[in-house]
């Protein structure tokens, strides 16, 4: 080999162990580009035979449910947890006045419960680390001091049939309008917040409040029942013990991450069907995996000199054409946006980053006190 070759093979090699602002470590960035069509697609490659990366979600808001967009999201990932590498807009939201950034689904953020599954494809890693999506199904549920069990959501308006628990993500108080509502607190001897998934924690009521928007903080939790279901369910005084259940179907016990999304795209190398959607093309986010390999993946567009965007199939057959063996769509449109290496990489729709409601994020875990280096 001559000189100057082996001199350009040294300085490749040197730039991808510093980092080159494409890749770091065994996280690595490309930018597919498609002139025929035309497509502009954004990829991240992360070698899962890599202990030294791992995932976890953000909200809109920083500490607290809302909308922002990607780019200051990752702003708010704690120093203490690494730093982060890689991300994509995350789930779909529920379009509420009141409660901006609520997402559509499940979010579970270091281990905390955020807002519960309501059915729809979710992505979560298990205790050994092994990646899963399926339609996750909520089994929470008020276990009643006299037997009784009633179904609760988290963290969103209350409707009239809907029991509704509240938490500190989504900030100091509930936002509500009259019926009847339980600050809870912590019942000595028993888990207590922040709520994990797989788990049941008993709480006693610090006060009974019914003119609603109740206020909370991170030792108390609120739950809200709505005037029409009063008479549905047992009244509590001060001083009662209630249970709280965070039951899923798969059972997620022990999860520290996990996001909403969908549809599938890819389920165990097939690609999958979609009967009854319109199929037009559009900006799209969605994430992937084999055996070796995370992908992440933004295809820019509504851009008709730059990129126009997938269908669902094209999505589902480009990711399977990665090698992805299973594979979800996440929210597109005008918030689709990849992140890497500290900076936006696509050209979102519209001009600039739409806020989202959450991210899925790819960090290097700061080093394990007394680890040796490598």
């Amino acid at each position: 080999m001559h000189f100057p070759a082996i001199l350009a093979l040294l300085l490749a090699l040197a730039s991808l162990a510093r980092g080159d602002g494409n890749s770091v470590g065994c996280v690595a960035y490309t930018n597919e580009v498609v002139p025929s069509v035309p497509w502009s697609i954004h990829v991240i490659k992360i070698d899962r035979t890599r202990q030294d990366v791992k995932f976890c979600t953000t909200l809109g808001g920083g500490k607290v449910l809302g909308m922002g967009v990607v780019s200051d999201q990752m702003k708010s990932v704690p120093a203490t947890m690494g730093k982060p590498l890689a991300a994509i807009n995350g789930d779909f939201y529920e379009k509420v006045k009141a409660y901006p950034g609520r997402p559509r689904d499940l979010q579970i953020r270091n281990g905390e419960v955020l807002s519960e599954p309501a059915g729809h494809m979710c992505f979560w890693m298990d205790q050994s680390n092994h990646p899963h999506m399926a339609n996750v199904a909520s089994r929470f549920q008020v276990l009643w001091p006299n037997g009784k069990a009633t179904p609760y959501r988290m963290n969103m308006a209350r409707t009239n049939g809907t029991v509704v628990l509240y938490t500190a993500v989504l900030g100091s108080s509930t936002l509500t309008e009259g019926g009847v509502e339980y600050v809870l607190e912590e019942s000595p001897g028993h888990d207590w917040l922040p709520l994990r998934v797989g788990g049941t924690y008993t709480a006693r009521v610090r006060r009974v409040n019914t003119l609603g928007n109740s206020p909370m903080d991170a030792q108390t939790a609120v739950l809200s029942i709505p005037i029409e279901l009063e008479r549905t369910v047992p009244m509590l005084k001060q001083g009662d013990l209630v249970r709280l259940t965070t039951e899923t179907s798969p059972d997620l016990t022990g999860t520290d991450v996990a996001i909403g999304g969908g549809p599938s795209l890819v389920e165990n190398g097939k690609v999958m069907e979609w009967k009854g959607w319109i199929h037009l093309p559009q900006p799209r986010t969605a994430m992937g995996w084999n055996q070796h390999y995370f992908y992440l993946v933004e295809v820019d567009g509504r851009q008709l000199d730059l990129s126009l965007g997938m269908t669902f199939t094209q999505l589902a057959k480009y990711m399977l054409d990665l090698g992805c063996e299973q594979a979800m769509n996440f929210d597109g449109g005008g918030s689709a946006t990849l992140w890497a290496f500290g900076s936006v990489r696509n050209s979102p729709s519209e001009g600039q980053e739409r806020a989202a409601p959450n991210a899925l994020v790819v960090i290097k875990p700061n080093p394990t006190p007394g680890a040796a280096a490598k």
